[in-house]
């Protein structure tokens, strides 16, 4: 039986089939100037209007306008010019690599991640829902507990609770071959090193070309 895929739309669309693994991105709330926001929803706009290129399916077209969208926000992210770096206090970024790591282990299998100033980047597929037989894990579910206890414990580390903290709204692409699915893998390693940070994938700190150096690995597998 055929995979049922779940799409809706909030500011941006959100598009992934159940079960399958999913590159998130979230940011710090106030890391995306509005005007870049604005650019997003008008670039979906006209991305939607646009003539389908010649023997392009629904789900090749949907992907292409994603990765439009995400290629947009991660150069920003990436430059960290504006908005709050809160990421980079040492105490916070080890609070999320350690939520990623272990506290909702049950709930998905993490293939990468990174923890960058003002983003997180997390390659994860979710798990078989708990007595539910061949249902998994919803993503809204996952995203919603690893931000919203980040979040709390994150302010309680800055002595700012209260305040919001990430983006309400995350980013999301889902890998359609093996192929992508390394390709992935690859991208959210390398990101310290695109933004300049290190010379190496693994020696970013809080990434999971570290983790796997640490564990002793030389081979990609799930880290949880």
């Amino acid at each position: 039986m055929r995979e049922l895929k779940a799409y809706y739309r909030r500011n941006l669309p959100h598009w992934h089939p159940s079960g399958t693994a999913i590159f998130l991105t979230w940011n710090l709330k106030g890391s995306l100037p509005r005007s870049v926001r604005e650019r997003l929803v008008a670039t979906q706009a006209l991305l939607e209007r646009e003539a389908a290129k010649a023997d392009e399916t629904s789900d090749q077209r949907k992907a292409r306008h994603s990765k439009r969208l995400f290629a947009v926000v991660d150069q920003i992210l990436d430059m960290a010019e504006s908005g709050p770096l809160w990421l980079k206090e040492e105490r916070v970024a080890s609070m999320i690599e350690s939520t990623l790591l272990n506290r909702y282990s049950e709930l998905y299998a993490l293939w990468a991640y990174v923890v960058m100033a003002n983003h997180v980047h997390a390659f994860l597929q979710p798990k078989p829902a708990a007595g539910s037989g061949s249902s998994f894990v919803p993503l809204k579910d996952i995203t919603k507990r690893l931000k919203g206890y980040t979040a709390l414990e994150a302010n309680r580390i800055l002595n700012s609770t209260g305040q919001t903290f990430w983006q309400q709204e995350s980013f999301d692409h889902w890998a359609r071959d093996e192929n992508e699915f390394y390709r992935i893998i690859a991208y959210v390693e390398n990101n310290p090193v695109k933004a300049g940070l290190a010379g190496r994938p693994e020696e970013w700190r809080w990434s999971s070309a570290h983790e796997r150096v640490r564990r002793g690995w030389s081979e990609i597998r799930p880290l949880t």
